[in-house]
């Protein structure tokens, strides 16, 4: 039943951002959003700005020098962008071999050259990937990632798994192994790289290759990673400049692993490029990426609702949230504004699973201070419907189950909470996406990363 004081934004893709428990009475009011219009007016000014010029007033490189941000051409497949048909050729090319060729791939990445990657993984795959048949893979490799902690045990634990795997085969086992760092540098990833490969190239029964996604010159100072991958005859695959870890996703960084697997690539951009033209407009209304920034600020700045409870109702969107968590804070958590002046200012991003969190974390949000917005995300139709059988009827609370639809039952729970922490002068807000798969997946990382 349709709530007829919702206020609902819907786009043509049928995604939906429900905010009708952060807006209205006792909440962000219309004169809050009208009181904030010269800076709703900039903020678009300024992002269009970026896509034209990918100058940001500020934003200065690591190393503290001006730098672009050019993330905003990523969604766009054409010549003379980031992403040129070659370059989406060129990957799919590298996914096809390593699906007719190899038994795993394993990705070495930290922040955004990991959390991006392991989203893609869990829409496309899943916790279960790799303990499916090569015939349920449909050929495609095996997937597993390190390089994202310098935690000994695990990396110890990996090599068994690739060894033990290559034990259990008949034939040679054949491994590909892709270093994904921007700097070529970055201590992490490249320590676990060269752990797994010296261990498993001495395993014996292992073919071992390489790949690298790194930071690309052709005049200047080349990266130690690119200078080693042309060294070794290793394919190298690039992270543009401008492009920061967080949005790398987009980029050939992230894509390697969505080809590996054989995600569409171009449905995924096409999502992606699909939110961009919708975020255009510079009417807040229509636009959902304009709307949730400035719908959070002023739910920040006015009424202390500084953490941000990142709460996807499927299982397998926690790595979106923990994707999430880097892509907040590291693009809001700031000593300085653009104008120079000391603020500290920064949403705290929280992660939350429904309904696992129900049973931990939800009485935090509904009886704790009142200082969050819960972020919800739902999926509208799931793939696969599941009913809860008629079985153990002995018992008239298992046989009161009987025909309980999974996927209806979490959207009942996530509506409770809901509504629960709304009547409470709690916000919240809610995602819709019509199904989870590439295209989807890509609007709503997009959506969040305009944001």
């Amino acid at each position: 039943m349709k709530n007829p004081g919702a206020r609902v934004l819907t786009l043509p893709s049928g995604f939906t951002f429900d905010y009708t428990n952060i807006y209205g009475c006792d909440k962000v009011r219309e004169s809050d959003m009208a009181g904030l219009r010269r800076k709703i007016t900039s903020a678009h000014a300024a992002v269009e700005e970026m896509r034209s010029s990918g100058l940001v007033k500020g934003h200065l490189s690591k190393e503290g020098l001006p730098e672009k941000v050019l993330f905003t051409q990523l969604p766009y497949i054409a010549e003379g962008m980031l992403n040129t048909p070659e370059s989406i050729a060129r990957l799919e090319d590298f996914g096809d071999r390593m699906r007719r060729r190899e038994d795993a791939v394993i990705f070495f990445g930290i922040g955004g050259s990991y959390l991006g990657n392991r989203v893609l993984f869990d829409i496309q795959g899943g916790e279960f990937w790799n303990s499916w048949t090569e015939k349920q893979r449909q050929g495609y490799p095996r997937i597993y990632f390190s390089g994202n902690n310098l935690d000994p045990r695990r990396t110890a634990d990996l090599i068994r798994q690739i060894v033990n795997e290559a034990e259990a085969k008949a034939g040679k086992y054949r491994v590909t192994l892709v270093i994904i760092s921007k700097s070529g540098s970055t201590v992490d990833p490249v320590a676990g790289f060269m752990v797994l490969y010296d261990a498993l190239t001495a395993a014996g029964g292992i073919t071992v290759s390489a790949a690298a996604v790194t930071g690309l010159s052709d005049t200047g100072p080349k990266s130690l990673l690119q200078q080693l991958a042309e060294e070794e005859g290793w394919p190298i695959f690039r992270i543009p400049e401008g492009v920061g870890g967080r949005f790398s996703v987009f980029s050939e960084s992230g894509l390697i692993t969505a080809a590996c697997m054989g995600m569409n690539i171009k449905a995924f951009l096409a999502g992606a490029r699909s939110m961009d033209e919708v975020c255009r407009t510079e009417d807040v209304w229509q636009n959902p990426a304009l709307l949730n920034a400035a719908l959070k600020y002023i739910a920040y700045v006015k009424y202390g609702r500084h953490i941000e409870v990142f709460m996807p109702y499927a299982d397998y969107l926690k790595s979106l949230a923990e994707w999430y968590v880097q892509l907040l804070a590291e693009s809001l958590g700031k000593r300085y504004d653009r104008d120079g002046q000391v603020v500290h200012y920064g949403r705290t991003p929280v992660i939350a699973v429904g309904t696992t969190d129900m049973h931990a974390q939800t009485q935090q949000h509904q009886d704790g201070k009142r200082d969050k917005v819960v972020q919800f995300i739902r999926i509208r139709h799931w793939e696969e419907e599941l009913v809860v059988p008629e079985r153990f009827t002995g018992i008239p609370y298992f046989k009161n189950m009987a025909g309980l639809n999974m996927g209806k039952a979490l959207e009942t729970a996530r509506r409770a909470n809901a509504e629960a922490l709304s009547s409470d002068g709690r916000f919240n807000a809610t995602f819709e996406l019509p199904r989870l798969d590439a295209f989807h997946a890509g609007e709503l990382m997009f959506m969040l990363a305009l944001s």
